[in-house]
């Protein structure tokens, strides 16, 4: 079959089309069709800092793609609940010894997949799956309900455009800072209140939005020092979900008003094989609320062939897209 491969990692590092032998199925797994996979951010480092991430990048040649959305051609041993010609979605490869998604076919295992949303294409379905299991996961943690007043740090990102929509799904009050009309235009679109953080404070928004008592939950997809204004916008025993604490950072603010702090980091099933029926039940969960019109990718308006992965690899990094870049194969 063909891939996308990559013989070296960094900056320069280029994928190269190749033949590669078709995976063959196994028990507990099946074997897909692969029509799209997207791009993420862990994607992006693992192409340029290889062997830096430790655990987390394949060996070379490297078969990248986390994210997929195709048609199973076959299933192995012990799946009861999928068959072959299902439209399936899922994050299950690219990473550790998980063979990716940029080829025609691959290997994936049952528990780390659920059926397509009937009322999405195969390129939004690819969009979906790590950053909808991140969004989902961390509002889980931070015990959403009905009317409390949600913050999404960086709602018009991947992750943060998706919990925007799941907070407002689970009926909080929800409000979001970007950075310019672009972001806050789609932030209010999303359905949340926009706040620009290049023009107001953080005292300034908590005090408009909430009377200066915080907000009730916090979901910090910028991560790093921006958990700081995470912390001054928090409520007294207020809850704080993030995906991004690789610094060293006082965590005064956060004893001083008894916040809980959830780290989320989604890739945590397939690296340790552990629990990974939880993201198939994420994602079928996903799947509903999607099929109800209360969830909905957004896609960058760019489109990239198979051949394109470098093209789609570099829009991600560059920062000029708005929504999930995708490769179609």
């Amino acid at each position: 079959m063909k891939a996308m491969i990559l013989n070296s990692y960094g900056e320069k590092a280029v994928f190269e089309k190749t033949e590669i032998a078709q995976p063959a199925v196994k028990a507990g797994h099946v074997v897909l069709k692969v029509s799209a996979t997207s791009i993420n951010t862990v994607d992006t480092m693992i192409k340029t800092m290889g062997e830096a991430l430790g655990g987390l990048s394949p060996a070379l040649p490297a078969l990248l793609g986390m994210d997929f959305a195709g048609t199973i051609t076959e299933v192995g041993e012990s799946v009861e609940n999928y068959k072959v010609g299902d439209e399936i979605y899922g994050c299950a490869g690219g990473l550790a010894d998980l063979p990716g998604a940029l080829a025609e076919y691959m290997l994936a295992d049952a528990n780390l997949i659920a059926l397509k949303p009937k009322t999405l294409s195969m390129r939004e379905a690819a969009a979906l799956p790590l950053v909808g299991i991140t969004a989902y996961e961390a509002l889980q943690r931070a015990q959403i309900s009905a009317g409390k007043k949600v913050l999404v740090h960086g709602g018009s990102g991947g992750v943060g455009h998706l919990a925007v929509q799941l907070a407002n799904y689970f009926g909080s009050d929800v409000y979001s800072t970007g950075g310019g009309n672009k972001q806050t235009s789609l932030i209010e679109k999303l359905g949340a209140t926009a706040i620009d953080y290049k023009k107001e404070k953080v005292a300034d928004y908590v005090e408009k939005h909430t009377g200066s008592t915080g907000f009730d939950i916090i979901f910090d997809t910028v991560g790093g020092e921006n958990l700081l204004n995470s912390f001054e916008a928090a409520a007294l025993n207020g809850q704080v979900a993030t995906t991004t604490t690789m610094l060293s950072l006082d965590l005064l603010p956060a004893h001083m008003k008894g916040l809980s702090l959830h780290v989320v980091f989604m890739l945590i099933p397939m690296l340790h094989n552990a629990k990974r029926e939880e993201h198939g039940a994420i994602l079928a969960e996903l799947a509903k609320i999607v099929e109800a019109g209360s969830l909905t990718p957004v896609l960058d308006e760019n489109r990239y062939a198979f051949e394109q992965v470098g093209d789609a690899y570099a829009r991600l990094t560059s920062g000029q897209g708005m929504g999930k870049v995708v490769v179609e194969i």
